[in-house]
């Protein structure tokens, strides 16, 4: 879609709301609905320290206003609602030679950072029983398929997807994307494979997709245990089967030991090279306000890890730039966490990592590929008084590697949630 102005995403993401029904039916749609109104201001800045990197930093400013408006639904068997989401990313500072932070959209002839950029978006839903279908704009959050919402905006996706909770436990989801509208774009357009680093993955020249069908099904066996199967396939690209457990063992007073355990099965569908297995595994153990992280993550196969470009796959070593998934990669996470809330400070968190990865086959003629990453995130969200629901939040990250870029990265995020209704 086109970019368009606040006041034009503030009118269109809540036609919902005025939609003509019998009296009866409307009272439900408009009673049940509720509307927030974010305003995200965005500071990042990435410095690029490899040897003749081909860009000195990537450093913008901006502003973005998320505008989401879900409705009830009409009485009766089926029920019908409509839910809206506006989006409006406004640039602050950036230039020709510090642009390509993700942060806002650039011009694909001169690399400049446009003014303004925006995203309107419909999504008509159905709600049958405890069974719930909606088609137009969705934001996905499935194993085989996660939405980006690292940036100033999130990442979109048209298509349609059915949730059914029909059986006590049991969540099942299944559906088709079509189109993706990526995180610093207002444009909808068709999928393609992420590629580059070392994955060794490779994509026939021009091959995109404007068919992602997905399915899989979770089941909580009770409040410790839930374990999901799903299946994910962008049409002549990839395939791929992807097992989950996560369970939580309760250990006495305040202490527990979570574990989330993860196995991917991906191959090509006719226009790639993807063979890869993918097998992640994380431990964190609670005390209070403390949590202590231990993951290990293992790469096998000719390729890296596939999934759909701009989203975020679902690995125990994703973290804030790497995702530890090249070829034959083998990746270790210690991660500590800490929330104030414990000691009397509720709203503050913290929390810091380190990964190390090796053993990445960069080719026959190349040394063993190595890399780390180590992570710090400090944040606030005000609990009370005028500034209730305001957030401050710093990010940094350094990356070292002796195939990709060496990257010291930090990001400043203030955050406000204004209910509208």
């Amino acid at each position: 879609m086109s970019k368009t102005s606040l006041a034009q995403a503030v009118a269109l993401a809540t036609l919902g709301a005025s939609i003509t029904l019998p009296g009866v039916a409307q009272a439900e749609f408009i009673k049940d609905s509720k509307a927030s109104l974010e305003l995200r201001n965005f500071y990042f800045n990435r410095d690029f320290r490899q040897d003749n990197a081909p860009q000195a930093k990537a450093e913008e400013w901006a502003q973005g206003f998320l505008l989401r408006y879900e409705s009830g639904y009409t009485e009766g068997t089926v029920g019908v609602g409509v839910d809206a989401i506006g989006l409006l990313g406004v640039k602050l500072d950036s230039s020709p030679d510090r642009s390509g932070t993700a942060l806002l959209k650039r011009d694909r002839e001169t690399g400049r950072a446009q003014d303004e950029y925006g995203e309107v978006g419909l999504t008509a839903k159905l709600r049958a029983s405890r069974s719930v279908l909606k088609v137009g704009t969705l934001l996905p959050k499935l194993p085989v398929v996660q939405y980006n919402d690292s940036r100033l905006l999130p990442q979109t996706f048209q298509g349609g997807h059915l949730n059914a909770m029909e059986i006590d436990g049991l969540t099942f989801d299944g559906g088709q994307l079509k189109q993706v509208n990526q995180r610093d774009s207002s444009d909808y357009e068709d999928m393609t494979l992420t590629t580059g680093a070392a994955r060794a993955i490779t994509v026939r020249s021009g091959t995109t997709s404007d068919a992602f069908n997905f399915g899989g099904a979770s089941y909580k066996w009770n409040d410790s245990l839930t374990t999901g199967y799903h299946y994910g396939e962008l049409d002549d690209l990839y395939k791929q089967h992807v097992l989950s457990a996560v369970h939580l063992l309760p250990l006495g007073d305040k202490q527990s030991l979570k574990s989330d355990i993860r196995y991917a099965r991906s191959t090509d569908d006719g226009a790639s090279n993807v063979d890869n297995k993918a097998f992640g595994a994380l431990f964190t153990y609670a005390l209070g306000g403390h949590a202590f992280g231990l993951g290990y993550q293992a790469m096998s196969g000719d390729t890296g890890f596939a999934y759909i470009n701009g989203t975020d796959p679902f690995l125990v070593n994703y973290v804030q730039i790497g995702d530890f998934a090249n070829k034959d990669e083998k990746s270790w996470q210690a991660r500590y966490d800490f929330n104030f809330a414990s000691v009397g400070i509720p709203g503050l968190t913290f929390m810091t990592r380190y990964l190390t990865g090796d053993n990445v086959d960069r080719g026959a003629a190349a040394s063993e590929g190595k890399e780390w990453e180590r992570n710090m995130d400090i944040a606030y969200v005000f609990q009370e008084g005028p500034l209730k629901n305001f957030g401050v939040k710093w990010r940094n990250a350094t990356v070292r590697s002796n195939f990709g870029s060496d990257i010291d990265e930090n990001r400043l995020i203030l955050s406000y949630v204004l209910p509208l209704w």
